[in-house]
């Protein structure tokens, strides 16, 4: 049987979606280094007051959508 059918929604929901938010911030700030030439111009891109929120918020709200998908995905439809 499949595992994740014994899971409840809201465990998979947070579980695939601290998993995205650890790996898309990664790869957003990765990415960012190498856009803005280095590591000063990332941090005053996503870790300045207002970039911070606005990068906190994005990364939340995507990974939250992600997760509800991926468990409802993987708990009702799949099979």
């Amino acid at each position: 049987m499949n595992t994740y059918k014994n899971q409840s929604f809201l465990k998979l929901t947070i579980r695939f979606g601290l998993v995205f938010l650890v790996i898309v911030s990664a790869i957003k700030i990765i990415i960012s280094i190498f856009n803005h030439s280095g590591i000063d111009g990332m941090m005053d891109e996503y870790f300045s007051p207002n970039g911070f929120e606005q990068f906190a918020k994005t990364q939340v709200l995507m990974s939250a959508l992600y997760g509800a998908f991926m468990a409802g995905y993987y708990r009702f439809i799949k099979k």
